[in-house]
């Protein structure tokens, strides 16, 4: 490929300070290191850099994003199969149109079947949520004159993700226009944002359109048949029968798998389980946030099930099916992990991490009107990171302070 790097050397000086396109420079930097490895070295000391810079960091959550974007796949096309299967009609006319195209059968037994169907629903969701972010950021980019980083970059993996199937592209560019603009690049870009970029645009279509984001409709089987899937999510499940409501219709195997209506990339808890062990080897992700949610968690969910209530049936819910219900895994993998929003000291992670634990449930059982709890546990200490930072750093030095003066 000597001859593009030819070419985008012969093309450079028109971007660069002076030449007639300098305003793109940032659009242009960013096509070059997409391409190829920076050629420029340091000239000055000190020489010393960490060797996971920022595109390689960016590139290992992918990489541990796999297994979730499998599932988004393969569950999204078998749950629709599924409740065609189960005499539903087909949710979207193109959708059925390319799969009649390919000659594809609407089989929940047929896994590439599954997959191309789940593919026509992901596929759309993530192209226009790189489209429309990649804009906004190339936008701010030129504004501001610095380059275009891979900060996106995971944020548009994770963005769709999170999304239900059914979602409607307009809300996902209105979603990921906001998430991006008003959660991270008002307080000055990637590295500088107080909140998770992905989950504040989930958390504006959660309240802007709760109907289509709620979850509880994700595909709706007609009749009665034995395969049919529910209408209503395990979680909205729970919040109405308890913990007998959820194990009527879910298996805790398919739960853990992720064979079960949610949204697209968070029902698998086992492709979580795998990205977190990607993340922790690789030193990306803090494994002590990691622990320290399963621990709030567990302690909490414990604690309601002992006390019990005659009328909220969540309480029922046990530890195991708060860890395999809904976007717990997703969420503690990917989400609280996310070192910009999270506390820096690694005493804070363990503050940090049992509190959203605590606060999942708390949310979940306490507030039957809104099951998911974890979006909203993870931005709510998103905004206290900053205080278990300090207490952190105050606590360190008063401990500092009392040896010298000993």
């Amino acid at each position: 490929m000597k001859w593009l790097r030819a070419v985008l050397d012969r093309q450079a000086g028109h971007f660069e300070s002076g030449g007639r396109l300098q305003r793109f420079h940032a659009l242009w930097e960013a096509s070059d290191t997409f391409l190829y490895t920076p050629g420029e070295v340091t000239g000055v000391a000190p020489h010393v850099r960490d060797a996971l810079d920022m595109k390689r960091l960016m590139m290992t959550v992918v990489i541990a994003l796999a297994g979730c974007v499998y599932m988004a796949l393969y569950n999204t096309g078998y749950q629709a199969n599924l409740a065609i299967a189960a005499g539903a009609a087909p949710l979207n006319v193109w959708q059925t149109s390319a799969m009649t195209t390919l000659g594809l059968a609407f089989s929940p037994d047929d896994r590439w079947a599954c997959l191309v169907h789940g593919a026509l629903y992901f596929l759309p969701v993530c192209l226009l949520t790189f489209t429309v972010g990649g804009l906004w950021e190339a936008v701010f980019a030129i504004v501001r004159g610095h380059e275009i980083n891979e900060g996106f970059l995971v944020t548009g993996m994770l963005f769709p993700l999170t999304m239900p199937p059914t979602v409607p592209l307009w809300q996902v560019a209105l979603g990921i226009s906001f998430g991006v603009v008003v959660g991270k690049e008002i307080f000055g870009g990637t590295g500088m944002n107080v909140l998770n970029p992905a989950l504040t645009g989930r958390a504006f279509l959660f309240f802007a359109y709760p109907a289509q984001l709620s979850g509880d409709d994700v595909w709706i089987a007609a009749g009665t048949a034995p395969d049919g899937v529910s209408g209503a999510t395990a979680l909205a499940r729970a919040a109405e029968a308890g913990l007998g409501g959820v194990t009527e219709i879910f298996d805790p195997w398919h739960a853990f798998i992720g064979l079960i209506p949610g949204s697209m990339g968070e029902t698998s808890a086992l492709a979580c389980l795998v990205g977190a062990l990607v993340l922790i080897a690789t030193g990306v992700a803090s494994w002590r946030i990691m622990l320290s949610v399963a621990i709030g968690t567990v302690g909490t969910a414990w604690l309601l099930n002992t006390v019990g209530s005659v009328t909220n049936p969540s309480f029922e819910v046990t530890p195991i099916w708060h860890f395999l219900l809904g976007g717990w895994a997703f969420g503690t993998v990917y989400m609280a992990t996310e070192p910009v929003s999270g506390p820096a000291t690694r005493s804070g992670h363990y503050a940090y991490g049992f509190l959203i634990g605590f606060l999942v449930v708390l949310i979940r059982v306490v507030n039957p009107a809104y099951p998911e709890g974890m979006m909203l546990a993870i931005l709510f200490m998103n905004l206290f990171a900053p205080l278990i930072d300090y207490v952190v750093v105050q606590a360190n030095s008063r401990r500092r302070r009392a040896r010298r003066a000993g």
